[in-house]
């Protein structure tokens, strides 16, 4: 009995530490960062307001969860506002995740550098402080090049508390939140005597109303969210964090960390001014028309692409010449006069076969006229082709003739 309660134990104990959800957390208490490192995985969002940083570094804490969550709202891209943040709560996803759907493009960005949020999310939970530390050391930077200013989209405050300079980043609107674009490799070296700035390093795309976001019974409300940055601790729910009540399980974990290359990025040896080999600046987002605003966007929908080797349909035409001799259809029930604008209505033939017209029938007791010549080549269009399917074919003018017996089977059709 005890023999296999030892097994029993043994087996618990090792499936306890080759559990995918147990990965991070120990990874995360023996991987050591270097100042410069946490500055290069830091740089590219060390400007975004507050409240959404403290949303993103304890997001990273878990890089499955980044992918699963983008993975749900690209199936869910109808669903906006309270009903996305509604929809989410129902997943189980952390409250992270839960104000980040309203911030889709900012998930694709993770997806996209999952490696680097991971590593971020592994610093982040060995030493908070040392993440706060590089996010000020950033800011200061910036604010000492002249590139990190208050405007109409943002409002950078500095405090000074125990002797110490401190770098807020509030959004100028509590409605609207805009997320800055910027090059980590431009906006954080400092700029010489000589340099002339012709137009904003850092820039803003649309404004992202969080107006589902400002609750105060939730766990994920904007509100509960920013950094203690005296204390060095970020904080959620107006607490500081220190992992989730309830963490989301993925029900396939499937994601493996890969090394970083630290010497392959700006910033390398902390240097703003190291350009890695074949390096190109990050390429801005784009986004969509109405992003941000509540409403899906709109936009025209694309004509199909025509075939290859087959000509451009042109519009048809408000007016269709009437042929000598050929009656209108009839309009409404009536029939139309001589001279009124009418469209044909001969029949079209198969690809490749001649076609018919309804003139070079023999009318009922006479002789049937002579059929018209065929042109060499492919017939041309006509003015008003006819559309069956996919095909667009016409059929030729009937050739004018003075013989009575041909106007009268005209005519009697």
């Amino acid at each position: 009995m005890r023999h296999k309660a030892r097994i029993t134990a043994i087996l618990l104990l090792f499936a306890l530490l080759i559990s995918p959800h147990s990965v991070p957390s120990l990874s995360a208490q023996t991987t050591p960062f270097a100042p410069d490192q946490l500055d290069q995985l830091l740089a590219p969002i060390a400007l975004y307001p507050d409240s959404l940083l403290s949303q993103i570094t304890t997001a990273s804490t878990n890089p499955q969860e980044i992918l699963d969550v983008n993975t749900w709202l690209q199936r869910n891209r109808g669903v906006q506002g309270a009903a996305l943040t509604g929809a989410a709560e129902k997943e189980g996803f952390d409250p992270a995740f839960i104000a980040l759907v309203n911030f889709p493009e900012i998930l694709q960005t993770m997806v996209e550098h999952i490696d680097d949020y991971a590593a971020l999310g592994e610093a982040f939970l060995s030493d908070q402080g040392a993440v706060a530390a590089s996010i000020q050391r950033l800011r200061a930077q910036a604010y000492e090049s002249g590139t990190l200013r208050s405007n109409a989209q943002q409002q950078v405050l500095i405090q000074k508390p125990a002797g110490q300079t401190i770098y807020v980043i509030q959004p100028a609107s509590p409605q609207v939140v805009y997320v800055p674009q910027y090059d980590p490799a431009v906006v954080y070296a400092p700029f010489g005597s000589a340099t002339v700035v012709t137009s904003p390093v850092i820039s803003f795309g649309v404004g992202i109303r969080i107006g589902a976001l400002l609750v105060d019974n939730r766990p994920w409300g904007w509100n509960g969210w920013g950094w203690d940055w005296a204390g060095r601790h970020a904080y959620y729910n107006r607490g500081y964090w220190r992992g989730w009540p309830s963490p989301y399980r993925s029900p396939y974990y499937f994601y493996r960390p890969r090394p970083i290359v630290w010497r392959n990025r700006p910033g390398y040896g902390g240097d703003w001014r190291y350009r890695p080999p074949n390096y190109r600046p990050p390429a801005r987002p784009i986004h969509r028309p109405g992003y941000g605003s509540g409403k899906p966007p709109s936009s025209p929908r694309p004509a199909p692409p025509s075939k290859p080797g087959t000509p451009h349909k042109p519009s048809p035409p408000t007016t269709t010449p009437v042929r000598p001799g050929v009656p209108s259809p009839p309009r409404n029930g009536k029939p139309s006069t001589p001279g009124q604008p009418s469209r044909p209505s001969e029949r079209s033939s198969k690809p490749g076969s001649p076609s018919v017209s309804r003139s070079s029938r023999p009318a009922p007791g006479g002789k049937a006229p002579a059929a018209p010549t065929q042109p060499k080549g492919p017939s041309p269009q006509s003015k008003d082709p006819i559309r069956t399917g996919a095909n667009r074919l016409s059929t030729p003018k009937a050739p004018k003739s003075s013989d009575p017996n041909q106007l009268a089977a005209t005519r009697n059709f």
